[in-house]
């Protein structure tokens, strides 16, 4: 079977509205991949609970080969946040990343703040500022709690069903404040009227806007984080599926027109293969495990 192995189209489930990271980096991987494998990938949006609609859907679905997850940081720790979380973590099966986009602390372009510390400062003199989400246990969630719990913020993390739906509510001056994936806000911080970028929250500056500087640089030495996007396939795929699976996206992720593209929206490509990811999913767990027990990331 998997040498056959696809004889019709495969879905990447995104368990996130369209038009954030997730969504934008599962095209990415889905166009690349099934020039690859020589059949169409149909990228599907099942968002709502944090990810975890469309997480237990691939979960419960049948390990053919055909239905896989584009996961995120949420898909991995929801099992540690939430108390019936309706799959388990040996449910879904780390396949390959994808590739990361830097995370970017961002306010509405006439907010006074003028970079990271001037916010967090600002937020311990205040009653709290709202900080968007795209759900419990996302990367803005993290970003938030690791600001509140490390470096005495007080910001209110308020979900939202995506990243678009965040950028939406800092615009509209909903909340002060979010977090965002830089494929998201640079289009907004470019044009100048709609976004203040404070931080990347990513290990280094970023090669399409090297003025903004980063969170460490600013103080903030353990604020590390990206959204990222891998592939899960539910428990029983054919292990050789879903090397041939990882064989496509890790060679999708390294083809020129994919990275040159990519890298100019602000996204990383990784791709690499199925161990690599297993041991980054495994650490990123480890890491975060951290952060939900200090901040105390529970809920129903």
């Amino acid at each position: 079977m998997a040498q056959d192995w696809p004889t019709k189209p495969i879905r990447f489930i995104v368990p996130f509205s369209a038009g954030g990271a997730n969504d934008l980096m599962a095209r990415a991987a889905a166009e690349g991949a099934s020039k690859e494998l020589g059949q169409p990938i149909i990228v599907e949006n099942k968002p709502g609970a944090g990810g975890n609609v469309g997480s237990a859907y691939v979960a419960k679905s049948s390990p053919d080969g055909y239905t896989f997850l584009i996961s995120a940081a949420g898909v991995i720790t929801n099992s540690m946040i939430k108390k019936n979380n309706p799959y388990k973590d040996s449910d879904l099966i780390p396949v390959v990343m994808i590739g990361l986009s830097p995370s970017v602390v961002v306010v509405a372009a006439d907010s006074p703040y003028n970079n990271l510390r001037e916010f967090v400062d600002a937020s311990k003199k205040s009653s709290g500022f709202n900080f968007a989400t795209a759900g419990t246990g996302s990367t803005p969630h993290f970003v938030a709690e690791m600001l509140n719990t490390q470096y005495g913020a007080k910001l209110i993390p308020v979900p939202y069903k995506s990243g678009s739906e965040s950028a939406s509510a800092v615009m509209g001056r909903h909340v002060e404040g979010t977090s965002e994936a830089s494929i998201v806000a640079l289009p907004h911080i470019r044009g100048g009227d709609k976004f203040k970028p404070l931080a990347t929250t990513w290990t280094k500056r970023l090669d399409v806007y090297p003025q903004l500087p980063t969170a460490v640089e600013q103080g903030f030495t353990d604020l590390q984080i990206a959204h990222w996007a891998g592939v899960h396939a539910p428990a029983g795929v054919s292990p050789a599926i879903m090397d041939k699976l990882a064989d496509a996206v890790d060679k999708a992720m390294k083809a020129p027109t994919v990275t040159d593209r990519l890298k100019n929206l602000g996204i990383e490509p990784v791709g690499g293969t199925r161990t690599k990811f297993e041991e980054f999913v495994t650490a990123e767990r480890k890491r975060l495990g951290t952060v939900v027990k200090a901040a105390g990331m529970t809920e129903n």
